[in-house]
């Protein structure tokens, strides 16, 4: 059985945070037109709170290796690059140099101040081309037209992982997940990828028990994906799987700052916009404005959010309405009114608006 009949049979998806399937992304480039075809692996890593990719980068980098070699091998790559996050690069790179050896694999720093959009697949391309850091348009797709204008592979550092132990037949349908925030256990974990979240809390002693067994010991919500992009959950929520890039923060909500939150939010991406479109350039900066006014025109902040989601050029803009839109549909109907700091603010024509 070749590799690309074990990627099929282990219905194995990409752990960059899209989950797309990865028989389908490589059959692509597999049956692409052209002599000249690449492999890049994205170990950009730049959503916020996530850690798996330098966990497995410094724990096991042979096996990421071995699985871009792999790729190279069945697509008769000319050559492949290990796209670096720099703070992971200066940390571990030379030590990734020596593990690659003679292979053709360039260790290619991700350019610094590339930030956020840095990572999006096309932005890579660009980056590793010496061109302006901002998404591509699509299509085409870099499967088919990619790196130098030739079908590429791109997958994240732990499906490579994932596709080195399928080759051995050790892959047993399990994920990384990292998980931060309000608990004892903070770190990356190895654990089934079917598990809920609930489950993976309660696994790893992060779940906030009571006195009452089952019952939180505190009252909380997460934030799943990502400290960025992710969805926001509360403690009733939790029988699903984690989604994206499998983090799990835990937040307190004796402890939680509700104004606080949602700037941290709009700081974020009004600071990672690429600026290249108007919807996330102009967008995002007027949600700031709207939040930060004395009295916020909830209907029109509303309005915008769901504009980035059908305008914005790339995944930037489309995530911002993620966490905000989830937070206050899930959380916010149920904060105490203590917590809720949103001075002169009636908490239902708030959730009202979304």
């Amino acid at each position: 059985m070749n590799i690309l009949d074990k990627i099929k049979k282990s219905n194995l998806v990409g752990r960059g945070g899209a989950c797309f399937p990865v028989s389908v992304k490589w059959e692509a480039v597999l049956n692409a037109p052209g002599t000249r075809k690449f492999v890049v692996c994205n170990a950009s890593e730049g959503e916020p709170g996530v850690k798996k990719d330098g966990y497995l980068l410094e724990k096991y980098p042979d096996r990421v290796i071995d699985g871009m070699r792999l790729a190279m091998e069945f697509l008769q790559a000319e050559k492949a690059y290990l796209y670096l996050n720099p703070r992971y690069y200066k940390a571990i790179g030379e030590n990734l140099k020596k593990e690659i050896g003679d292979l053709a694999i360039e260790v290619f720093p991700k350019p610094e101040g590339a930030g956020y959009i840095g990572g999006e697949e096309s932005a890579v391309l660009n980056g590793i081309e010496g061109k302006r850091i901002e998404p591509r348009l699509r299509p085409p797709f870099p499967t088919t037209q990619g790196l130098f204008g030739c079908p590429t592979l791109i997958n994240n550092v732990e499906t490579f992982f994932n596709i080195s132990l399928l080759d051995t037949n050790e892959y047993k349908n399990e994920r990384y997940y990292t998980i931060g925030g309000d608990c004892v256990w903070a770190g990356v974990y190895r654990l089934p990828d079917d598990y809920t979240i609930e489950k993976i809390l309660k696994e790893t002693n992060n779940y906030p028990f009571g006195e009452t067994q089952g019952r939180p010991g505190f009252s909380f919500f997460v934030q799943v994906g990502g400290d960025a992009s992710g969805e926001v959950l509360n403690s009733k929520q939790l029988r699903r799987p984690a989604t994206g890039a499998g983090l799990i923060t835990i937040h307190s909500i004796t402890k939680h700052n509700p104004r606080q939150l949602i700037n941290y939010w709009l700081d974020f991406f009004v600071n990672q916009s690429c600026g290249k479109c108007t919807p996330c350039r102009e967008g995002i900066y007027r949600l700031q404005e709207i939040f930060s006014a004395k009295e916020p025109d909830w209907q029109l902040f509303s309005s915008v959010l769901n504009n980035l989601t059908e305008t914005a050029f790339c995944g930037l803009g489309c995530a911002l309405p993620i966490p905000i839109k989830s937070y206050f549909q899930n959380v916010m109907p149920d904060l105490p009114e203590q917590v809720l700091n949103l001075k002169g603010v009636d908490k239902s024509v708030i959730c009202e608006c979304f």
